[in-house]
């Protein structure tokens, strides 16, 4: 499609484009306004609900031992087809819904009230409606203006990391300490600072995962097989630790 055709067509003051990307098996919708001269861009968002086909992307979960943790702790699923996917990108909706089932956030007390958070683009009819209102009441994420949350967006790895840390609880780290710990990495200056203490919380924790040049990566897509990383290094943390032996005190040397 052509969108400067599609632009230069002042029929309306508000108006959605919807176009298909076939190399990425994606359907991008986008929210134009009427500027007085030209459309503005106000919001996109990019279904990614359906799976790459990529052969390099058909990797079993049997393959990498942290996928085959969370599967069998079922905190995320494979596909039909036996396949996990690892590269293919996370959706805002499927994150709530992972962080639901890691923390148990359904069972905090700000679930309980019971007046819903009105999203005008999350219906009761919508699959992750339910988990979408526990991360709004418990304010592990947010929507955006216009009562909007955007359950197909992509999430950007500083996003994703930083929403995980908010679930998990953010060390109250002083700027210095942050940046002490953000130092080791080669692309630290890349971190948005809204999400500096969050990552250097993850970091601190042993959660994270990096390329092999050891860089974030903090404004690429996240991706399903990262978020299935920070939550085997979570499993991890929070197998039983094995009991101290009762040494007796009455022992003669």
């Amino acid at each position: 499609m052509n969108k400067n055709l599609l632009l230069s067509n002042n029929w309306s003051k508000v108006v959605f484009v919807f176009w298909f990307a076939i190399s990425t098996f994606s359907l991008t919708s986008t929210l134009l306004i009427w500027g007085g001269n030209k459309y503005l861009v106000i919001a996109q968002e990019v279904n990614t609900e359906k799976p790459s086909v990529n052969n390099s992307e058909n990797t079993k979960n049997a393959d990498l031992d942290y996928i085959q943790k969370v599967v069998e702790a079922k905190l995320m699923t494979n596909f039909p087809d036996g396949n996990f996917y690892p590269e293919r990108l996370i959706s805002r909706a499927e994150l709530a819904t992972i962080l639901v089932r890691a923390f148990y956030l359904d069972q905090r007390q700000a679930t309980n009230q019971k007046t819903s958070i009105t999203v005008s683009d999350v219906p009761r009819s919508h699959w992750a409606y339910q988990d979408i209102q526990t991360v709004l009441k418990t304010d592990i994420m947010r929507g955006y203006r216009g009562n909007m949350f955007f359950p197909n967006q992509r999430v950007t790895r500083a996003e994703g990391i930083a929403i995980f840390a908010q679930a998990y609880g953010v060390f109250q780290f002083s700027n210095s300490t942050v940046n002490e710990i953000l130092a080791a990495y080669p692309d630290q200056n890349s971190i948005p600072t809204w999400a500096r203490r969050a990552i250097a919380t993850v970091i601190t924790e042993g959660f994270i995962n990096t390329d092999n040049n050891g860089n974030l990566n903090p404004l690429t897509p996240m991706t399903r097989g990262d978020i299935a990383y920070l939550l085997s290094q979570y499993l991890q943390r929070q197998k039983k630790q094995p009991e101290m032996p009762v040494v007796p005190t009455n022992l003669q040397f």
